[in-house]
């Protein structure tokens, strides 16, 4: 699972294909959610940032 983080939020997807312009985000059955231009893309992260802590304690992502 992923996120798209975005300026007014974020998207979560199962996959995601770099397309010329930006990124297409797809859900677990393939079917298209969104298509996000890179001039409005903060980050694509993995699920796992948000869910998994390190040995360290847990780290902020922001």
């Amino acid at each position: 699972m992923y996120r798209a983080i975005l300026p007014e939020g974020q998207i979560e997807c199962d996959r995601y294909d770099h397309v010329e312009n930006g990124v297409e985000l797809y859900d677990e059955d393939g079917t298209f959610i969104a298509f996000i231009p890179y001039a409005n893309l903060h980050a694509l992260a993995d699920e796992r940032l948000y869910t998994e802590s390190t040995s360290e304690g847990e780290r902020s992502i922001m």
